[in-house]
């Protein structure tokens, strides 16, 4: 009896103490000291309190005042602030205070993705010089750790840092090099929040918006939606297998025997990092709707043999991550990505090229960058370690598009069109200024068909911005293909050293794919 009473007395001091820690008012953790708020858009700031308690955040000579709702939640949202610069202190206050000090304003963008985004800088070319190198105080650094969850979460555990040669090391690489690109060249604050996770594929990441919102994703959603119900029945009916073995303690006498207590709660099954949800609720959740300019996307690997629904995909990711800030101000933000590297998967050779094919369509997606690898490459390796190129490729595309430098020359050249003239095929490419062999050997990987649907190597030749492709076996070409093989390093770029993209200008199913 007296183990009874004590399990009571303890229960009820973790309440008390519980109730008192609700009480206080508390913000999420990437709301803390040494954080960069982005600039140019109205900036939502909120967290919990006890239900009914009166919130005030200032922030410089901004206020704002709310009230916390019945579950204890509050949000308020500070104007927009148009200088970078900082430090700034934010007070807020409920029932208690508190203080976010060394807070910068200018740049935030997040990085997300698999193992070659989480990849670090301490992995990555010249590492050593990098780190010691790595002297920002005004870059900040904010990493998620990897945990997934079946259910919106709210926290985790991780803190802003001011970059430093302690502190980068672990940091997304491509994420970092791109930021340190922002930083220098604009001279603002950077804030980069990396959450990564190798091996995932891209499902995981997909908040339950994104699966509504394309109807492509039918299946996906059906199935999202059929793994919680199944959740639900197995809750139901934990439920009443406990009821029943309560009843039945309930009534038993001294001595008689009673039947096995229930097991374990039944385990979510979207807490993982490989189902439907499980990372945007544990990764990306709880850091919306913090203000962000963007966000970089490399990943890909885990669905390579999906091809082009590798692009209804994406456009779920997009469109999810995009509706759930509903950002004022930056509702379509930037989502910039890298087109993965060429590497022998094994099998049919031309998987990769499916996901290529996936990632270039996606440029049609509203304010969309995409950064082509196929000359960083490590085929006999899939985390081409030259994160530095990656990063700068990524930053091209911010500087031309989202911070006012549509001079710059952003993209490697991107199929447009093809026109055919005897045994000629004459293929003619946006961002082709200045089309060139980047090794200033003949152009490679370029393969030709005719009505036989038979691709065989061809001979291609830049004459202006266009590439013109010939093969003595085929006398009326009707179809091109240019690194169509997961191994391609070809060889054509524009006058800005940037690489082409692989494409194909046929659509066929059944077609023979040249061989290397």
């Amino acid at each position: 009896m007296m183990s009874v009473r004590w399990c009571l007395l303890a229960i009820a001091t973790v309440v008390a103490c519980d109730s008192i820690s609700v009480a206080d008012v508390r913000l999420p953790e990437v709301i803390s000291d040494n954080m960069v708020l982005q600039k140019d858009i109205p900036l939502p700031i909120w967290g919990w309190a006890a239900a009914g308690e009166d919130v005030t955040v200032t922030l410089g000579d901004s206020t704002a005042t709310t009230k916390a709702d019945g579950s204890g939640k509050w949000r308020v949202t500070l104007p927009a602030i148009k200088t970078a610069g900082g430090p700034h202190e934010m007070i807020v206050k409920g029932q208690n205070e508190i203080k976010v000090a060394n807070i910068l304003v200018g740049e935030v963008w997040a990085g997300s993705g698999q193992s070659n985004m989480q990849w670090s800088v301490s992995a990555s070319v010249n590492a050593g010089e990098e780190i010691a190198n790595a002297k920002f105080p005004k870059i900040r650094l904010f990493m998620i750790p990897l945990i997934p969850s079946g259910t919106p979460a709210d926290h985790v555990a991780a803190r802003w840092v001011e970059c430093s040669p302690e502190t980068v090391g672990g940091s997304s690489a491509v994420l970092y090099f791109f930021g340190r690109e922002i930083h220098q060249k604009l001279d603002v604050p950077v804030g980069l929040i990396t959450t990564a996770w190798g091996g995932t594929r891209i499902q995981p990441w997909i908040p339950p918006q994104g699966y509504t919102a394309v109807p492509e994703l039918e299946a996906e959603k059906n199935e999202w939606l059929g793994m919680l119900k199944g959740y639900s029945d197995a809750l139901a009916t934990y439920s009443e297998s406990v009821k029943a073995f309560s009843a039945t303690v309930a009534v038993a006498k001294s001595g008689d025997p009673l039947p096995a207590a229930p097991g374990d709660l039944p385990s979510h099954p979207l807490n993982s990092n490989y189902q439907h949800t499980g990372l945007y609720n544990g990764m990306i959740h709880p850091i919306v709707p913090f203000g962000i300019r963007g966000f970089l996307w490399y990943q890909g690997e885990s669905n390579n043999g999906q091809g082009m629904h590798y692009f209804q995909l994406k456009k779920g990711l997009i469109e999810g991550w995009r509706s759930v800030w509903n950002q004022e101000g930056n509702r379509d933000f930037p989502f910039l990505y890298a087109q993965l590297a060429p590497y022998n998967y094994g099998g049919d050779p031309t998987r990769l090229a499916g996901i290529w094919e996936a990632q270039t369509a996606t440029l049609s997606v509203k304010n969309t960058g995409m950064a082509v690898l196929t000359d960083i490459t490590t085929i006999g390796d899939i985390h081409p370690p030259n994160k530095q190129e990656v990063g700068r490729r990524l930053s091209l595309w911010a500087f031309a598009h989202t911070y006012g430098q549509p001079e710059l020359v952003y993209s490697g050249p991107l199929y447009k069109s093809l026109t055919t003239d005897g045994n000629k095929a004459v293929v003619s490419f946006d961002h082709a200024v200045g089309l060139k062999s980047r090794d200033g050997l003949e152009l490679s990987w370029f393969s030709v068909a005719g009505d036989d649907k038979k691709f065989v190597k061809a001979m291609a030749k830049i004459e202006g911005d266009t590439v013109v492709v010939t093969s003595e076996g085929v006398a009326k070409p009707v179809a091109v293909r240019f690194g169509w093989n997961h191994i391609a390093e070809p060889n054509l770029s524009n006058g800005a050293g940037l690489p082409a993209s692989p494409f194909r200008t046929d659509n066929w199913t059944d077609a023979e794919n040249a061989t290397p």
